[in-house]
């Protein structure tokens, strides 16, 4: 065959340079598994004992306000062929793994307090995190909110983690696994820097293994969505963690406040918090940085009825429409969170699963030599598979309804 071109070597060489940049800019995917929640616990209401006493309080609730399958489909508003798969996968949830994540704060639900008294509570955490570990009492991801850089709030910030994994590391003699730190109210980039530098210097004196400190930034601030030039802020934010960050999360109600909304207004799923969180998709999408969700403030006043089943429809609508938006987790606050944040999962995983599970194994058949029915693009079919591997991680479906490796 004749060519026009005589060489195009050099053009060859350039394209895959370009293509290896992008790769390690944009690695895929995070791998392994992503809790649907983060429950949030002021650090001086954590014990030992939080994550079960969490899940029975939950499962009390959901005994005594949703007896069957019946009343369980009304409160969530399922249908009524998942109703009752939904509710019996929802209360051994809530037996077995009732908190998947959890987050010991020590800023805005722990509040500004006097040293001596911060200093207290981190003894008090440090000897219920041992405690917990011991007996396998932790979930399988937990870890600790410092207060902001952006407030003042840096010196404090410091001093609570030093001391909190002074203490465990004298404690125990080693880190648990899972352990994530929050560095809320992100509003620059240097800010995110200085904070990875702290952790270096951290890991430095207390002998951990370099990188081991990880952490998830909070976007709760315009500032962290866009610089002070009006460009996008967040790849700048990700690139200061150097190769620390985990997560992005997002802050609903400083960034409703910041924007001015009225407090009525303040909510998940007002269009503006779309907006935010499709700039962090777009900005996060092929890093391997996790996206979640924020809080839901409805929490019931009392035991009636009423109070519940109010807490519930606002709570079930809010992970639906992150669901909706892909953001598959959020953050939960209150006992009466956990049946609503299950039961919504759970039935967007198992609403038309067959389907999925028939597509996933007519392609993988299909690229075998037999014949499938549905001419499914690759990306789609990875898009199948990952909504199964969630479904599978969460408790929502048996480990059988994955395709072959």
């Amino acid at each position: 065959m004749n060519f026009s071109v005589s060489s195009f070597d050099d053009l060859s060489a350039r394209i895959a340079a370009v293509r290896d940049e992008h790769g390690e800019r944009f690695p895929g995917g995070a791998e392994g598994r992503q809790p649907v929640h983060t429950v949030y616990v002021p650090a001086d209401r954590f014990s030992r004992s939080t994550p079960a006493d969490f899940g029975a309080e939950a499962l009390r609730l959901l005994n005594t306000h949703t007896p069957g399958a019946g009343s369980f489909g009304a409160a969530f508003g399922l249908d009524p062929e998942i109703a009752g798969p939904v509710r019996e996968r929802v209360a051994a949830k809530l037996s077995s793994e009732p908190v998947e994540d959890v987050r010991i704060d020590f800023e805005d639900g722990y509040g500004v307090r006097p040293d001596a008294e911060e200093d207290g509570h981190i003894a008090q955490v440090v000897e219920a995190v041992a405690a917990a570990y011991q007996v396998k009492g932790l979930p399988h991801y937990w870890g600790v909110r410092v207060k902001s850089f952006a407030d003042g709030g840096h010196e404090r910030a410091m001093r609570t983690l030093d001391g909190f994994l002074t203490a465990l590391r004298d404690r125990l003699g080693r880190l648990p696994g899972g352990f994530t730190i929050t560095f809320p109210k992100v509003v620059a980039a240097e800010h995110v820097a200085l904070f990875a530098e702290y952790l270096d210097r951290l890991e430095t004196a207390l002998g951990l293994p370099s990188g081991i400190l990880r952490f998830e930034v909070q976007v709760e601030t315009p500032e962290a969505l866009f610089d002070g030039d009006g460009r996008v802020a967040l790849r700048a934010v990700a690139e200061a963690a150097a190769g620390r960050l985990t997560a992005a999360h997002f802050g609903v109600f400083d960034y409703t406040a910041a924007l001015g909304l009225p407090p009525h207004e303040q909510r998940l799923d007002h269009p503006a918090c779309d907006f935010a969180r499709h700039v962090m998709q777009v900005s996060f999408a092929g890093t391997g940085v996790r996206l979640s969700d924020g809080s839901t403030n409805v929490i019931p006043r009392n035991d009636g009825p009423d109070e519940v089943n109010a807490t519930w429809a606002t709570h079930a609508a809010h992970v639906r429409h992150s669901l909706r938006h892909g953001f598959y987790q959020g953050w939960d606050l209150h006992p009466a969170h956990l049946p609503s944040r299950y039961a919504a999962v759970y039935a967007f995983h198992l609403s038309g699963v067959d389907d999925v599970i028939g597509r996933v194994r007519a392609w993988h058949e299909q690229a075998a030599g037999g014949v499938g029915g549905v001419l499914d693009e690759p990306a789609t079919i990875r898009a199948l598979t990952a909504r199964l591997r969630r479904a599978v991680d969460c408790g929502a479906l048996d480990e059988s309804v994955l395709p072959a490796s």
